[in-house]
């Protein structure tokens, strides 16, 4: 429901939609229509020569942290985005004014059971970030540890309710008057935003995703994860390792320091496919302000991820169809990407396959026909989407994730090293998996994995059958009991129909014998009413 200060907030962001010439989007925005030309005598703050997608980008800017966030998380749909709204929505950056010093070390007390000087020996006065959800300090823990402290803003809550609340009804109105509704589901964006952003609400959240990270790729000379300090965690605090290292979109200082460019564009394709299908659990925001490259070997660059707020996971049957999908394209089997397709859901079940084989074909044979190092990834998962959308295909909410983070990984990849060859990158990774899953491996796996449930199972077998045996007698007890009252009833019933008859026949006798001429039908009823009666009993 809009409240008063929800309404003047619309008024307000009418007001900028029309600075920045976006009176087409307002005219597709019901909720916003009817007050349009209230706006037409304002100044514009842009000219006419700019892209829908460039005016878009800089109205949400002025819009506010939430919408830049908004964004952001809508300019990985690029299966309901033109390619060139998603592409200036990319470059929206999370950039905002920095709360005080002050303020930040009052949360800090606020929270703390002590006085900061017996945690802290120093924390540094300028953040390192300024976000729209929270900042980032560096300090230093009191037994020398170099570590950030990431402090959630205040009222932030507040802020992000009032603009998802505006969001929700924008959303609403649009799912009633827009007729592309159906398929694009404004709501159900709204929805996957709110649940996004509300995760990030929670820094402990964001701790344990990191500590579960860390865990996956321990031992490995992949991915570095930072240090999670638990005992000054709270839901608004999160207190890390700080990472050293240089960051990725640094490429010229990457290069002058002698990096694998080569290695280090593979081992980040690696490293997705590895989250995705051995791990089941993917960082899902993966962009270049959150990876960092430690060079201190420069022909094995490792790479060091932080901001963990966002993370992916998919069932198994996702992962199970998603791995098909590819290995299925990149040898031309269109007719098993159909299949797939219907198998696991993500179109209706009467779709006919060879349909939707002849779609899939027109999509993605101009695509397999190019070399190997020239196909996207990404490219090829947004348009078998956007091919099965004509046969309603559903929006599946953890897949887009996927999408998202597989964009940024491939075109950080090739940006590190244009010839990147994906599929040779990725292919082991999906081969060993498939074969992990249906191979003799998996079967034992399996055995092992349900081992003590079979040992509970054989022990608690006897029992079972005796419960089993136990029921069965039971049931045929109480079967007896119902044939047995079903007897009873009939027997009612029968009781009931030859005492009415009863009744009928001597009634009818003696009317007879008072008013009728017809004495020995008379007497013929009298006795079969008292027959029946005595048979009734």
């Amino acid at each position: 429901m809009l409240t008063p200060k929800n309404i003047i907030r619309l008024f307000t962001i009418q007001k900028i939609l029309f600075g920045y010439r976006l009176n087409e989007l307002i005219d597709k925005i019901p909720i916003l229509k009817p007050f349009k030309y209230l706006f037409f005598f304002f100044p514009k703050k842009i000219n006419n020569q700019s892209s829908l997608g460039e005016r878009i980008t800089r109205a949400l800017e002025e819009l506010g942290p939430i919408f830049v966030k908004f964004g952001q998380v809508i300019s990985t749909r690029r299966d309901l985005l033109p390619a060139d709204i998603a592409n200036e929505l990319a470059k929206l950056q999370d950039q905002v004014t920095p709360f005080a010093q002050s303020e930040a070390i009052k949360i800090l007390e606020n929270e703390y059971d002590k006085p900061l000087k017996e945690i802290f020996s120093k924390i540094d006065k300028k953040p390192l970030a300024a976000a729209s959800i929270a900042q980032v300090h560096s300090a230093l823990l009191k037994n020398g540890k170099k570590v950030i402290i990431k402090i959630l803003r205040p009222n932030i809550k507040n802020q992000i309710e009032r603009d998802i609340a505006i969001l929700y009804a924008i959303a609403e109105s649009l799912e009633k008057f827009w007729d592309e509704s159906e398929q694009v589901k404004p709501i159900e964006i709204v929805k996957e935003y709110e649940k996004t952003i509300i995760n990030e609400l929670n820094l402990k959240r964001e701790a344990a995703n990191a500590a579960r990270l860390k865990r996956n790729f321990s031992g490995s000379d992949l991915l570095y994860v930072p240090e999670i300090y638990w005992e000054y965690c709270r839901s608004n605090i999160l207190v890390q390792e700080r990472i050293f290292g240089e960051p990725i979109r640094d490429i010229e200082t990457l290069k002058k320091n002698n990096t694998n460019m080569k290695k280090l564009a593979e081992n980040g394709v690696e490293i997705f496919f590895t989250q995705v299908f051995r791990h089941n659990f993917f960082h899902a925001d993966m962009h270049p302000g959150n990876i960092f490259v430690k060079i201190e070997d420069p022909n094995n660059p490792k790479y060091a991820a932080v901001d963990f707020g966002i993370i992916g996971t998919l069932t198994k049957d996702d992962q199970y169809y998603l791995a098909e999908n590819f290995l299925a394209f990149f040898e031309g089997n269109y007719n098993k990407i159909a299949q797939l397709h219907i198998d696991s859901g993500w179109v209706p079940r009467e779709t006919r396959v060879d349909e939707l084989e002849i779609a899939v074909r027109t999509v993605c044979e101009p695509i397999f026909n190019k070399p190997l190092s020239e196909i996207s990834f990404a490219n090829v998962l947004i348009s078998l989407f956007n091919t099965a959308r004509q046969f309603n295909m559903e929006i599946q909410p953890q897949l887009i994730l996927l999408q998202k983070t597989l964009f940024n990984i491939e075109g950080l990849g090739r940006e590190l090293y244009p010839n990147l060859d994906l599929w040779k990158t990725a292919y082991p990774v999906l081969k060993e998996w498939m074969n992990e899953q249906i191979g003799v491996k998996a079967v034992v796996t399996d055995l092992k994995e349900n081992l003590p449930l079979l040992r509970q199972t054989a022990r608690d077998f006897p029992r079972i059958l005796k419960e089993i045996t136990l029921r069965s007698e039971q049931e045929n007890t109480n079967k007896m009991k119902v044939i047995e009252i079903q007897k009873e009833l009939l027997k009612q019933k029968n009781q009931l129909f030859t005492l009415s008859v009863s009744v009928t026949s001597f009634l009818s006798g003696v009317l007879i014998h008072l008013f009728g001429s017809s004495p020995l039908i008379g007497s013929t009823l009298l006795f079969i009413g008292v027959m029946s009666f005595f048979k009734a009993r």
